[in-house]
């Protein structure tokens, strides 16, 4: 670095104008630059070896305002340095919760001593966003999306970043300079930046594995604890044969192992209802077999028979009404029989419901699905459950059996198999009833991570879902699910998730057993991320809905 050859220090300045190319302009290393027209723009500069500092003068600026942070690098290039400006970049991005720019010189500078290479890169939020070829052989232009709404949600949302800018302000002062950007309003350009299909999915194989092993370990290191902490010799889970009762029941049986215990410790049951299918059935007892835990079945319809009975239920008089008692009696029924069973055995009961379910209220609150001693899947999105058994199958942490069984439930439609099957024979399925856990998940991070409105949720998703042709997928990902949604699919089921986020389903996360936290894009438990009233009003999300939805021409 050798900008003290040719540049004074910024505090020997005496003056704060200059004159250039006939204009009177402001000098100085305070300045941020504001478009009057570009809500929420706010550029501030720093100069090459600035970024290597301790810290570094773009920290001030973005405390001061800055979102976006240019970097003008005259910097050559030696092996490992343009790793090392990535990381540095990365870092500064993330910790000042901005855009970082940088721009090395390249071609055509003077090779005497050293050569260029002429990395262009565009970060936010600790996320490298667009790069450039480096080693050109003629002058680059890169372009990338910034987003400084999803910026200045970060903020908000970092107490430490206020704090900071509490603590130094009298290193903040600056000088704004307004100018004016004059976007085309008019035109409609495409975003140029990837927006991710699942938000707690990585297309990358490399970090969906470790994401995997990661959420795996906590879920079963929170168990374990939970476990040792209460003195508890047992645990009870009800297994179905679906996805969240097969997470649950693998992350029970690791725990077990861990600890040194029995797995026939663990008492699997399974309780066919008057919809459940030899299909489901038939897994949930291969899967408890292959992993050697205490597999039982309890038969609930005859309790069901008798509590609708006791209701004057018309199913009880030989009527197919399948309303929300019919469903809710056999929901209820399993759990507070797992319930008494713990009772029995000194056990512990492994709840198995979603991350997913819990936002949309998908579960039958109290003594249903919603309730347990230590719910290991509580912060686990619907989509990522299913990378996880598919990592878990090919692990090599249970038997080749067990992986074939969980690849079987992978396989299968996903269905609470409550309602029995109409006279087409088709099941019960949970995605024709709320919609599909593909957007509803990506609706679940905009809203809780990103605090993002519907109209802005109803964009980014078109981005992400509207072509399924474009971007990468998970892998694993079968020919058949990747699947594009058009516009009006999106805002149908985003109407559907914001009266049930909004509206009806708060009451049941007000009240939600222990469980860890699981992803960095947010949990709903009311002693964590969340804090809810129960009665709250959806009236501005389903404003905003209906003013996309007239925007767009679709039917109020």
């Amino acid at each position: 670095f050798y900008e003290k050859r040719q540049f004074a220090m910024s505090t020997d300045a005496v003056v704060d104008e200059i004159t250039l190319a006939g204009a009177t302009v402001p000098f100085g290393v305070d300045l941020s630059f504001e478009a009057s027209d570009v809500d929420g723009f706010n550029l501030a500069v720093e100069i090459c070896e600035d970024m290597w500092a301790p810290v570094p003068p773009s920290t001030f600026a973005a405390l001061a305002g800055a979102n976006i942070i240019a970097n003008l690098s005259a910097s050559n290039i030696t092996i490992g340095k343009a790793a090392e400006r990535d990381m540095l970049c990365i870092s500064q991005s993330a910790r000042a919760a901005c855009g970082y720019i940088y721009s090395a010189a390249g071609y055509g500078e003077s090779t005497t001593d050293t050569a260029w290479d002429g990395q262009l890169a565009v970060y936010e939020l600790g996320s490298k966003i667009a790069e450039s070829d480096r080693f050109a052989d003629q002058s680059a232009l890169l372009f990338a999306d910034i987003d400084v709404a999803r910026i200045a949600q970060d903020r908000i949302r970092n107490g430490t970043f206020r704090d900071t800018a509490r603590n130094h302000k009298a290193s903040l002062k600056r000088r704004r300079i307004s100018f004016a950007a004059a976007p085309d309003l008019s035109a409609k350009l495409p975003l140029s930046r990837k927006i991710d299909r699942f938000p707690f999915v990585p297309d990358d194989d490399a970090l969906l594995d470790q994401d995997c092993f990661e959420a795996y370990n906590i879920q079963v290191q929170g168990l374990r604890r939970r476990l040792e902490a209460s003195g508890t010799k047992k645990a009870v889970i009800g297994v179905s044969g679906g996805l969240d009762s097969t997470q649950a029941l693998l992350v029970t049986v690791r725990a077990f192992d861990l600890m040194g215990a029995r797995r026939t410790d663990i008492i699997g049951v399974t309780m066919p209802g008057f919809a459940t299918t030899d299909g489901t059935k038939s897994k949930a007892h291969a899967l408890m077999k292959e992993l050697g835990i205490d597999a039982r079945e309890v038969d609930i319809r005859p309790m069901a028979n008798q509590m609708l009975a006791d209701l004057d239920h018309p199913f009880a008089k030989g009527k197919k009404i399948y309303d929300i008692t019919f469903e809710n009696v056999q929901a209820g029924l399993r759990t507070d029989y797992l319930f008494r069973l713990a009772n029995k055995e000194g056990g512990l009961v492994v709840g198995t419901g979603d991350l997913s379910e819990l936002a949309l209220g998908w579960c039958t609150y109290g003594v249903g699905d919603h309730m347990s001693h230590y719910n290991v899947n509580g912060a686990v999105a619907k989509t990522l459950i299913q990378h996880l058994i598919c990592w878990s199958a090919a692990s090599g942490l249970y038997p080749a059996g067990a992986s074939d069984v969980m690849r079987a439930i992978l396989a299968q439609e996903i269905s609470p198999e409550l309602v029995p099957p109409g006279a087409d024979g088709k099941l019960q399925s949970t995605e024709d009833t709320i919609g599909p856990y593909n957007l509803h998940d990506f609706f679940l991070n905009q809203t809780i991570r990103w605090g993002a409105s519907p109209s802005r949720i109803a964009f980014l998703a078109h981005a992400a879902w509207g072509d399924a042709t474009a971007g990468d997928w998970p892998a694993h990902t079968a020919g058949k699910d990747r699947v594009a949604y058009d516009m009006a699919t999106i805002v149908r089921w985003l109407e559907v998730f914001a009266r049930r986020f909004f509206q009806t389903s708060q009451f049941k996360r007000s009240a939600v057993p222990n469980g860890p936290k699981v992803t960095s894009g947010g949990a709903l438990s009311p002693r964590g991320d969340w804090r809810m009233p129960s009665d709250s009003s959806p009236a501005p999300w389903l404003e905003d809905i209906a003013r996309l939805k007239a925007e767009l021409g679709l039917k109020a």
